[in-house]
């Protein structure tokens, strides 16, 4: 997963770097668009957090996320350099740590692995996502190379999660789980300068609900996503 971390963002950095330059040149020609929108395509890399984590609970290994939509820009004026961001998109994300979810008699069950040998323990997650953005930025028609500040909300829905386990000879997986948030509700912020840009992300309420419980206490689970934000269009 860390590999195919780095690979995606040295793939995209090339690639957007390149096809902002290529557009320009290519504009040198073509009548300036007064009435344009920015950053209506997207494409994330981010480094997953988990934060309200029971005692006991941790993190191992490398967690990551990928994250791509389509946003519509609707400049609120004249320069429209400010505006309001609204769209669609996809998350996906993985969680590596110790809070193993099992299951009795139709229930789920929740512990820690402490002094359990084990190969892997992750949460996976697939989510579809609405985000919402205040947009201010530095834009002019005739570049594409200015600074940007967004901030909003991201409504998402849960609509696939597993829990995986493994160790030698034994595998556990757990994909219905009713305790689970599955309406996501996170605040974010990204700011940069043409291509590279940072992306922030907290989730406003907790990946399970009250009544998953662990050592007799609630599991909660906040979600943070620290990464780059690529734009296009």
């Amino acid at each position: 997963m860390k590999r195919l971390f780095v690979f995606i963002i040295c793939y995209l950095s090339v690639f957007f770097s390149s096809g902002q330059e290529t557009e320009l040149d290519s504009n040198k020609s073509i009548e300036i668009d007064s009435l344009y929108r920015e950053d209506q395509f997207y494409v994330g890399v981010t480094y997953n957090l988990l934060f309200n984590k029971p005692k006991g609970v941790s993190q191992s290994g490398f967690s990551g996320g990928v994250h791509f939509g389509f946003l519509r820009d609707m400049p609120i004026n004249k320069r429209r350099n400010v505006a309001i961001g609204l769209g669609l998109g996809y998350s996906f994300n993985v969680y590596n740590q110790n809070l193993f979810i099992g299951e009795e008699e139709e229930q789920s069950v929740f512990s820690v692995l402490d002094d359990v040998e084990y190969n892997t323990n992750r949460f996976t997650t697939h989510l579809l996502e609405a985000p919402f953005e205040f947009r201010w930025r530095t834009s002019i028609p005739e570049t594409h190379k200015f600074y940007r500040i967004y901030t909003g909300i991201r409504i998402g829905y849960l609509y696939s999660f597993s829990s995986n386990f493994k160790q030698p000879g034994n595998q556990v997986r757990q994909t219905k789980v009713e305790e689970l948030n599955r309406w996501r509700v996170g605040a974010t912020f990204t700011f940069g300068w043409n291509t590279f840009n940072f992306y922030f992300y907290y989730s406003l309420n907790s990946m399970f609900n009250e009544k998953a419980m662990v050592q007799e206490a609630p599991v909660g689970l906040n979600t943070a996503k620290i990464g780059l934000m690529f734009y296009i269009l």
